[in-house]
């Protein structure tokens, strides 16, 4: 849990100068929090989350030169510790599906920024999940459809937490070794995992556990 006595560090990336403004001052006005750095497009904002090691950043999803989706990408793809928060027009479920399988915490309308973002930018700090409340019914869909498929795909409730966290990266076309990079462990142990999942899901087959995590990657 974040250090309480300890301002928030935030990082807030888009493209409109007005909308940065406007951000700016309702988190400037809060003692918890405090602003390292602001970026107007995707390139930016990730050279400004590796150089400033921000604990947020707040991501426009329709960025220049980099999506928010693709910073976030990149930022889960390198273990990088910033939480992110995608700041978006759009409550639509693919996208928002798409930026949690990425490991983003914070799902903003722009619609609700003024009113929402300091309770996102301290929920999201937390490591915990802030949605707007007004699609907080996508949220709850996701949840249903994982909790059914846990109760009818043979196995899958049995996988330990690592081993989801695996099945994700060989849904997002990883290889074993790019695996063993990014979750510093052995080669020979990532091997092991993808036998052990096979094995429980009751799959065989050289691109059997590729093609059912791409085909489950929503509800991983």
């Amino acid at each position: 849990m974040k250090d309480k006595s300890k301002k928030i560090t935030v990082v807030i990336a888009d493209d409109h100068p007005v909308l940065r403004s406007g951000l700016h001052q309702i988190i400037d006005g809060d003692n918890t929090c405090i602003i390292v750095g602001e970026a107007s497009d995707g390139e930016e904002a990730l050279a400004m989350i590796e150089e400033k090691k921000p604990d947020v950043a707040l991501l426009d999803i329709a960025m220049p030169k980099m999506t928010g989706l693709q910073v976030a990408k990149i930022v889960q793809e390198r273990g990088l510790s910033t939480k992110l928060a995608i700041l978006t027009m759009s409550a639509d479920e693919l996208i928002f599906n798409e930026a949690l399988d990425l490991g983003v915490l914070g799902y903003v309308l722009k619609e609700n920024a003024a009113s929402e973002i300091l309770n996102s930018i301290k929920t999201v700090a937390e490591g915990k999940h802030y949605i707007s409340p007004s699609i907080s019914g996508i949220l709850v869909r996701r949840s249903e459809k994982r909790q059914t498929a846990l109760s009818t795909i043979p196995g899958l409730a049995d996988l330990t937490a690592t081993e989801i966290r695996i099945l994700k990266l060989i849904a997002g076309n990883k290889t074993s070794k790019e695996i063993a990079n990014d979750l510093c462990i052995s080669y020979k142990t990532v091997e092991n995992h993808r036998t052990n999942i096979a094995k429980k899901l009751g799959l065989s087959g050289s691109n059997a556990l590729l093609r059912f995590a791409i085909e489950n990657k929503a509800i991983l």
